[in-house]
């Protein structure tokens, strides 16, 4: 089976998202697929028009890739591909939508105020101050790997705050919530039941969190598996990771992201869609422990996007 990996692209990720494809690529040749990575410019087309791959994985962090613009583009060309659709991608990649999901499922997510990249700031942050208070997150709405991302657990400069995730478009702000930083992955192959991944928490150094560097640094981040949470705790977060994978109507993966308080309370972040596929991400680490290895887990993915496929070729 020939499988184009997609990668690159405009987004701010880009490099992440060739790593993602250069471990993908490497993990299906060895599990003897034909698989060859395909850059995310203006060539695409053409290119692959004439590889003409059986399945594309997209292993593309951020716009244009994650957020339904290359999914549609696959469908409009008819190629099967790996991940959510058109409108689960959307959905996950907008964090203002997708919590407005989540909270209309019960489940538990942050307060949170959106900002337009065209609204007056003096009048943003006085939203803010007033709706949220002084300590906060500000985070783009459309953006990943914490780009752009900036906690003020003390409370700060909302305003350069703002102003650099607004560099990346619209901008969601969220009360701070202290607690543990704690992941969970969802594997959804076509024709067998979701299952959610052992827990992970991630923990870095003193006074850092998990930004941008700590997550692809080698050595910055821990990843603790299982989290060590009481077994009910485990099993919530287990289920909420299912029911907003079910819920943005996603499908072979995803990752959610979650703090957990001192009390035990749990609120969801967000959802990734396409988790990244680097040597020092989380969803393989979550997918080892339920004895996929690496190859094995890339393989299931394409091998699940092509019988999708076929299926719906068939009907």
């Amino acid at each position: 089976m020939r499988v184009a990996v997609l990668q690159g692209g405009s987004s701010a990720e880009a490099e992440v998202s060739r790593s993602s494809a250069r471990e993908v690529c490497l993990a299906l040749n060895e599990s003897g697929f034909e698989a060859f990575c395909v850059e995310l410019d203006e060539q695409l087309t053409q290119n692959l028009l004439a590889q003409k791959p059986d399945v594309v994985f997209p292993a593309l962090h951020g716009p244009p890739g994650e957020d339904g613009t290359v999914q549609g583009y696959l469908e409009m060309l008819e190629f099967a591909y790996v991940g959510g659709d058109v409108a689960s991608s959307a959905f996950a990649m907008h964090k203002a939508a997708a919590k407005l999901l989540f909270a209309d499922a019960g489940l538990p997510v942050a307060r949170g105020l959106s900002i337009k990249d065209t609204a007056d700031i003096d009048a943003c942050i006085e939203a803010i101050r007033t709706t949220l208070g002084e300590r906060v997150v500000i985070k783009p709405q459309a953006s990943g790997s914490a780009l752009g991302v900036t906690l003020l657990p003390n409370g700060g400069d909302v305003r350069t705050a703002l102003q650099d995730a607004l560099a990346f478009g619209e901008v969601l702000v969220e009360p701070f919530i202290s607690g543990r930083e704690i992941t969970c992955g969802v594997l959804d192959l076509h024709g067998e039941e979701a299952i959610a991944h052992p827990v992970i928490e991630i923990t870095t150094d003193d006074n850092e969190w998990y930004d941008f560097t700590n997550r692809y640094a080698a050595g910055k981040s821990k990843h603790i598996l299982p989290a060590p949470l009481e077994q009910n705790v485990l099993d919530n977060i287990a289920d909420i990771s299912l029911r907003a994978h079910a819920c943005l109507g996603l499908r072979d993966l995803s990752r959610a992201d979650f703090i957990v308080n001192d009390l035990d309370e749990v609120v969801l972040l967000e959802v990734n869609s396409l988790p990244g596929m680097t040597p020092t991400s989380l969803y393989p680490d979550g997918a080892a422990a339920l004895g996929y290895s690496f190859p094995e887990l890339v393989s299931a993915l394409v091998t699940s996007a092509a019988q999708r496929s076929k299926q719906f070729s068939s009907a």
